[in-house]
């Protein structure tokens, strides 16, 4: 609105009409001709003192009006208290005054400039707008009507706008604005409209009205009017108040066409103009509008800020989200984004192709038991809902690849009626379920199982695998009967020859054969396993296949063709070279081929310094030099067998052959020692009664028969006349500590002990008595025994006692103290299962103790020797990624838990795929460590803690990447979900800090 305004009258013009009276040359109108010079200066003080002065002066009666006008209008421009009723005063006393009006308008103005519109009112109704011009009426109506609208008083207003419309005069203009703006606020909007539009054609308002025009338009569903004018104004015209509000208004109007390119254009141009946001239903229409033109990534920017919202506009904004993150290929989104929306019970129809969805997603992505859980919800609760019919299909799907095979059987043998397809499932998922009870020991329900998947063979496929699982499962409980009756079951379906579990059973069912001593028949499965197969197929079984073959022609005194089997083995070099040179030379032997039988054995001890089989190779050696005569050679080998493996129980034998060598070589003290040897350090070796005859003899050809009365009384107290009752006391010992009774068993060996002080089982009663207390958790007497027998050097029992005792400072977490005693296990290991524990536990120890490098070497050692255990290798492979992360090696700590969780769908597996995760996030990689969460996490959902532990990593990821949504989503799943005490609170606390 104009700020300047025009007074009715001017005072020069007035001035000089006085000017010429025929009084001017009078002493009072000279005085008062000054004061309107001061006057006409705006020296109003000035003025205003001088016509007051002049008030009590006789003077002319229009000298008298002037005087009282000027007087008024001075105090008032001075803001002197009292001046308004100065004005009013003269309006009273000179109604006929021509001053009257301009005496009004002064005083109308000096209250609007003041925005006293009030007062401003009756000023202004004071003027006589029939004595004024037209230009002048329109400035006092309109001000008149204005100061009614700024004291809401809208009728009057509008009364005196539409007075001024009509004039065509200067503020006609805004008349029409305000009478247009208070037309549309009485809701009269045709008449608003009409009235914007005439304001619209004067450039002071043509940047104002269009936002007006544009909110009626929308108001009253002119869409198309809106449309046209509101693209026509933002094209011609430069500058518009509120544009970024047109653009907003255009983008409704074009949503309700259902024209979303352009809605999708308006609500970012509206967005982009930063006035203010959109509320969520424009936000939420805004998203919409981008979906339908395929702008998916755009179109989740403003469905994740309205999906947050517990109302219908969160639950239809969740929905569509999950569609568009389905369309830009992130379906670990749209999991989330279906689930929240079918959590909202607001919309039913929503809930469910919700739910539907969601199941989809997660069986498209392989997250097979968030699949089934929702299937199987859907089917419960919409049994005869649109898509029950699709559900039960998926759900076959699903429960064949669902990790949780339990709750899939129990599923499907509630179902009244079961379809081929639904049985085709059953078969499988009994199958595996019993290969996980193999694989956990339970060889009972692993049966159960393979006999439930049996019960419906409609995969011949299926049918010959459960039959050779089912054939292992007996194999490892030591029930061959039943493995041969399995793997025969198998190969009397007739696979096909290239069937990889036909190829299997050939071993498997040789094995069994072999165990149970059918020669001839295992003689034919390993033939037909090791023509078929071939080492490039599977050189670890095809090995190992070939040397059972040697050893069934060996069992048959066929030595030839044992012969050639392990000359095979060596050529091949075969896993099991060291055996295979070991029984050929054995062979050799038998076949009076003693010298090709020394350079086999040669080749195991020179080349095999490590096998298991290096200290029968050696006392073979020994034996075949002593057939020969080679008493010398026989000694040595014998000797180095006795330095090498001082626990070896070989040793006794050695000193005894070793005696005989020195005797035919006339080595009589030699032979002496070591008889004495014999009968002093192996009292109750089964050769204890030759070395007393042998040591007889030497001592009478020596001359020193009075030697041998101490070492007769010494065999005679280690073994007493009365065998039987020393024996079965011993024996009943042993009974109760095997049969589980360990503290009768303590007892029971103390007063064996007491009443054969010189038993030679004093070493293995000791043992017993430590290994019972260990059974009881009672470690301090345990160790107390274990390190008796411990300092004895020579004691047959030591080598079992320095295990015990690295087990036992192992538990204790005296890491230092275990790795010597575990070592010293590691280097006098007999077999697979001793040197896996003992590696194991170095593994172990160095870990605790950071010693990062050694962790990592005997991790290899235990991955290498297999699965000596079933955690065996997962378990090695999960603390050597630590130890390559505490040594900020993350590159190969990374690859060791990748390769773990690929292979291993163990605890150990879990925790690995958790660390992974975390190294990416940590890097950081946050869309990497989520991938690797939903690419490998599936296998994992039985194992709550680490399974729960990557979902909330996830959730972290997310509030990082600044998708709260997604996290909220995530943590409210984990929470509904979990059985987890902990989980669940780390999820509550974690959700508790997104806003």
């Amino acid at each position: 609105m104009k700020k300047s305004f025009i007074l009715l009258l001017s005072l020069s013009t007035i001035l000089t009409g006085y000017s010429q009276s025929g009084l001017y040359q009078s002493g009072n109108q000279i005085v008062l001709d000054e004061n309107f010079e001061l006057f006409q200066k705006q020296m109003f003080s000035a003025t205003r003192f001088e016509f007051e002065n002049l008030k009590g002066v006789p003077m002319e009666e229009n000298q008298i009006v002037l005087v009282d006008f000027h007087h008024a209008v001075s105090a008032l421009k001075i803001d002197n208290p009292g001046a308004s009723d100065l004005i009013y005063y003269f309006i009273r006393n000179y109604p006929n005054s021509p001053k009257v009006n301009e005496a009004a308008f002064i005083l109308g103005n000096h209250f609007f400039d003041k925005r006293n519109y009030r007062e401003a009112i009756p000023a202004f109704q004071k003027i006589n707008t029939g004595k004024i011009s037209p230009k002048q009426t329109s400035e006092v109506l309109f001000k008149t009507g204005y100061s009614f609208f700024q004291l809401k008083d809208y009728k009057n207003a509008l009364g005196y706008f539409n007075q001024v419309k009509p004039l065509r005069a200067e503020y006609s203009p805004d008349a029409y604005y305000y009478a247009g703006y208070i037309s549309m606020e009485n809701g009269q909007f045709d008449q608003a409209i009409a009235d914007f539009k005439e304001a619209d054609k004067t450039p002071f308002y043509s940047q104002r009205v269009p936002y007006m025009l544009s909110g009626i338009y929308y108001k009253q569903g002119y869409f198309d009017e809106l449309i046209t004018y509101g693209e026509s104004v933002i094209q011609s015209r430069k500058t518009l108040d509120r544009k970024g509000e047109i653009h907003l208004y255009l983008a409704e109007a074009y949503f309700e066409k259902r024209n979303f390119q352009q809605a999708a254009v308006n609500y970012d141009a509206f967005v982009n103009s930063r006035k203010r946001d959109l509320d969520k239903s424009q936000i939420y229409k805004a998203g919409v509008s981008q979906f339908e033109i395929q702008n998916y990534q755009r179109a989740t920017d403003y469905f994740k800020v309205t999906a947050v919202n517990d109302d219908q506009i969160g639950q239809v904004s969740s929905y569509y989200l999950g569609h568009s993150y389905l369309k830009l290929n992130n379906p670990q989104f749209a999991s989330n984004s279906f689930n929240a929306a079918y959590k909202s019970d607001i919309d039913p129809k929503i809930k469910e192709e919700a739910l539907v969805n969601y199941a989809k997603v997660n069986l498209e992505r392989g997250s097979f038991q968030d699949a089934v859980n929702a299937l199987d919800t859907y089917l419960t609760n919409y049994p005869n809902g649109p898509y029950a019919k699709e559900a039960d299909e998926l759900l076959t799907d699903a429960l064949i690849n669902t990790s949780n095979y339990l709750r899939a059987i129990d599923h499907i043998e509630k179902m009244p009626k079961r379809s081929t397809r639904i049985n085709a499932a059953y078969q499988k998922i009994t199958f595996y379920q019993g290969l996980v009870y193999y694989r956990d020991k339970k060889h009972d329900l692993a049966t159960t199982y393979f006999d439930k998947s049996l019960k419906v063979p409609e995969d011949r496929d299926i049918v010959v695998q459960t039959h050779f699982w089912k054939g292992e499962n007996f194999a490892s409980q030591d029930n061959l009967p039943q493995a041969i009756r399995s793997y025969e079951a198998l190969q009397a379906l007739k696979p096909r020859p290239a069937d990889p579990y036909l190829q299997k059973s050939y071993y498997g069912l040789g094995y069994a054969l072999f165990n149970t001593q059918q020669y001839a028949k295992a003689e034919t499965q390993f033939k037909y396993y090791i023509d078929r197969v071939g080492k490039k197929d599977d050189s670890s079984n095809y090995d190992e296949a070939v040397i059972r073959l040697g050893d069934i022609y060996y069992v048959q005194k066929r030595f030839s063709d044992a012969q050639n089997i392990f000359q095979k083995a060596i050529q091949e070099n075969s896993n099991y070279i060291d055996y295979a040179y070991f029984r050929s030379g054995v062979v050799f032997n038998f076949q009076n081929r003693n010298n090709e039988a020394i350079s086999q054995l040669d080749k195991l001890l020179n080349n095999h310094p490590n096998s298991l089989y290096f200290e029968d190779a050696l006392f073979q050696k020994s034996q075949i030099n002593m057939e020969e005569m080679r008493y010398g050679e026989a000694r040595n080998g014998f000797a180095r067998l006795i330095s090498s493996r001082p626990n070896s129980p070989f040793v006794p034998f050695a000193l005894e052959g070793s005696a005989v060598a020195n005797f035919s070589m006339q080595n009589y003290d030699q032979t002496i020692n070591e008889y004495k040897r014999i009968l002093e350090n192996h009292p109750n070796s089964s050769n204890a009664e030759a070395a007393l005859v042998g040591l007889q003899e030497a001592l009478t050809l020596q001359g020193r028969t009075g030697e041998f009365s101490q070492y007769l009384s010494r065999y005679k107290n280690a073994n007493p006349d009365n065998k039987s009752l020393q024996n079965l006391e011993y024996e009943a010992a042993k009974n109760l500590f095997f049969g589980g009774s360990f503290a009768q068993a303590i007892k029971a060996f103390e007063g064996y002990l007491k009443n054969y002080p010189q038993s030679a089982n004093m070493a293995e009663a000791n043992y017993f008595i430590g290994d019972s207390y260990y059974k009881l958790d009672n470690m301090v007497l345990a160790l107390e025994y274990f390190y008796r027998i411990e300092r004895d050097k020579n004691s047959p029992q030591r080598l079992r006692a320095v295990q015990r005792i690295a087990i036992i400072e192992l538990e204790n977490n005296n890491y230092s103290n275990a790795i010597p005693f575990l070592r010293e296990s590691s280097n006098s290991a007999r077999n697979k299962i001793e040197e896996f524990e003992s590696n194991n536990g170095l593994m172990r120890a160095y870990y605790h103790i950071q010693s990062y490098d050694s962790v990592i070497f005997f991790a290899d050692r235990v991955i290498s020797l297999g699965s000596v255990t079933q955690d065996a290798i997962p378990e090695a492979m999960l603390l050597k990624a630590k130890a390559y992360r505490m040594k900020g090696d993350s590159r190969s700590a990374d690859e060791t838990l990748m390769d773990l969780v690929n292979e291993y769908k163990t605890v150990h597996g879990a925790e690995g795929l958790f660390l992974l995760a975390e190294s990416y996030s940590k890097k950081p990689d946050y869309t990497q460590s989520n991938n690797a969460i939903f690419d490998f996490v599936a296998p994992f959902s039985n194992h709550d803690y680490w399974y729960g532990r990557s979902f909330i990593l996830l959730a972290d990821n997310y509030i990082k990447l600044g998708e709260d949504f997604q996290a909220k989503a995530t943590l409210e799943s984990i929470l509904e979900g979990s059985t987890n005490s902990e989980i669940k609170k780390m999820a509550r606390e974690k959700l508790a800090t997104i806003k």
